[in-house]
């Protein structure tokens, strides 16, 4: 059987379509829940490139689904069991979404993104370097690119409009958007769920040097997990046997696409330049590497 053909933009024609993220379509299903479908969009430095990665979409849905159940005990998330068969009979129109599809929850969204890092790597690293601190942290002086922090942190940073760089904020300035209860509420489960899933993929050989989490909340205030979690796309994953501390380690996720548009001409604004055939597919072996290590 020929693998499906990668899905740059969904067209479904019975719902109604909400919104279109970097990666995710979102269409309404009801007053209560929403169909989510994950495309094989790449985004980098926050453009979305016009080349599309085969598969991609597929196998962010099934690490997501596979986390969002393994940490169940944590936090609620906002899948809904309703089989995609109810939500779009017409089974033409339901194949082009199958596989990489959730429905879930309508929840309100918290503008805040909750960043847990517990390696110093990317933009943490470059902070260190010019202020001694990662988000107003201050960390141990002598630390070396890529080390393992001593315990991991939470840096937050505000949602931003596609195009537009989120920008890190303090934990103060969290309370002030969404409360302090909620604030720490939001902090205590990134900390908690990073910590859990880190020892688990180290066990797998993966290292997650960091991850954001997205969250939601309900008319009666009760926090969810929401988005996506623990992907290559929202994660930066290291193979364990290639970290070496003082490098950045080749990873798991759109650092090698990241790394081959840093050698182009390219101002980081949109249109973003086209990817040759072989920089897509090692994306996407790099995907499904990542997806057989964590779910089998």
């Amino acid at each position: 059987m020929n693998a499906p053909a990668a899905l740059y933009q969904s067209a479904l024609t019975s719902l109604k379509l909400r919104a279109r993220g970097k990666v995710r379509d979102i269409y309404d299903i009801d007053d209560r829940h929403m169909l989510i479908v994950t495309t094989d969009r790449l985004s980098a430095f926050d453009v979305i490139l016009p080349d599309p990665i085969p598969g991609k979409g597929r196998v962010l849905t099934h690490i997501s689904n596979f986390w969002f159940a393994k940490m169940r005990h944590v936090i609620p998330n906002h899948l809904v069991d309703l089989p995609l068969e109810q939500i779009i009979p017409d089974p033409a129109e339901r194949a082009q979404v199958e596989g990489r599809s959730i429905v879930v929850k309508k929840l309100k969204p918290l503008p805040v993104e909750a960043i847990v890092r517990g390696y110093l790597i990317g933009s943490g690293w470059k902070d260190y370097l010019k202020t001694g601190a990662v988000c107003g942290i201050t960390l141990p002086e002598g630390l070396q690119q890529a080390q393992q922090l001593p315990e991991p942190i939470y840096t937050p940073s505000t949602k931003a409009e596609v195009g537009v760089h989120d920008e890190n904020v303090t934990f103060a300035k969290t309370v002030e958007l969404i409360g302090e209860d909620l604030a720490n509420q939001v902090r205590e489960t990134s900390l908690w769920l990073y910590k859990e899933a880190a020892a688990y993929a180290k066990e797998r050989g993966i290292i997650i040097a960091d991850t954001k989490f997205e969250f939601g909340v309900d008319a009666d205030g009760t926090l969810y997990l929401i988005d996506e979690i623990l992907t290559p796309d929202s994660s930066r994953f290291w193979p364990a046997d290639q970290y070496r501390v003082g490098i950045s380690p080749p990873s798991f996720d759109k650092q090698y696409v990241r790394d081959y548009l840093e050698t182009l001409d390219w101002n980081k604004t949109a249109p973003g330049p086209s990817l040759p055939a072989e920089v897509a597919e090692y994306c996407a072996a790099k995907y499904r590497e990542a997806e057989v290590r964590l779910t089998q």
